[in-house]
């Protein structure tokens, strides 16, 4: 085999295993319930190879299967597929570039933290296990104005969520999550399969804090230092929750 047909061999099996990345994200976004027909979609990006896979838009869940993820670059061009991906395609790949750290996306239009998008308001960290993922208030933007729209909407749907971020100095790689006003919820991780757990934890929390503030609606957010102790035992430097790298007998 000449060296140009091993490069090309190799692309092409890191692609599959993106592309699994990718399919595994969407269906565990399914699996759970937070979509509904073709509302949604999961990303997952090899950052050494700068190239992301994405679900096809309007593809069922039904009938989708590893090989329609669609691979582009970081500027959204296809690189590998036959079919058109996904029309939030714009809105992931700008947040891959501007959030360096993170390895997968997910947008929803689950019902709760939609509800708290449409409301445009942030969801408050009322307890503790808000703050075992989500290290404050989920932020909501601003909603998109109509010269953004016309401007290119995708690509200004993923400049309202970094904007929110660097007014609200808030930190993506502690909150792993953002409520676009009027639109829905994104969500991201280290893998994509972690876009969608946070995707599922984010709707938990926020159906969790309508039901709060429901029966309790001046309830304030819990204090700093129990958000802060149940978020960096998970997360920190000297997180000590769980097994870390050691393994089960």
């Amino acid at each position: 085999m000449s060296r140009g047909s091993a490069n090309m061999a190799m692309k092409s099996k890191g692609y599959r295993a993106l592309r699994e990345e990718a399919y595994n994200a969407n269906m565990a976004l399914n699996t759970a319930g937070l979509v509904v027909g073709t509302f949604g979609n999961a990303s997952a990006v090899d950052r050494d190879a700068g190239v992301v896979a994405i679900k096809p838009s309007g593809v069922s869940y039904d009938s989708l299967r590893p090989e329609n993820m669609v691979v582009v670059d970081l500027e959204g061009n296809v690189v590998e597929g036959t079919l058109r991906p996904s029309s939030d395609t714009k809105t992931h790949v700008r947040l891959y570039r501007a959030f360096e750290e993170i390895g997968g996306i997910a947008h929803t239009h689950s019902f709760f933290a939609t509800a708290w998008a449409q409301a445009q308001k942030p969801i408050p960290c009322l307890g503790t296990t808000h703050a075992d993922y989500f290290h404050g208030p989920v932020p909501v933007t601003a909603v998109i104005s109509d010269a953004q729209i016309k401007l290119d909407y995708e690509l200004e749907t993923a400049e309202q969520v970094i904007d929110a971020f660097r007014k609200q100095k808030v930190d993506y790689r502690g909150m792993p999550a953002a409520l676009v006003a009027a639109h829905g919820p994104f969500t991201w991780g280290n893998s994509g399969e972690e876009a969608a757990f946070h995707a599922e934890m984010l709707e938990l929390v926020a159906e969790m804090a309508w039901i709060s503030l429901s029966m309790a609606p001046t309830l304030r957010g819990i204090r700093k230092s129990l958000m802060n102790k149940h978020y960096l035992r998970k997360h920190g430097r000297d997180a000590y929750y769980g097994q870390g790298r050691s393994k089960l007998p």
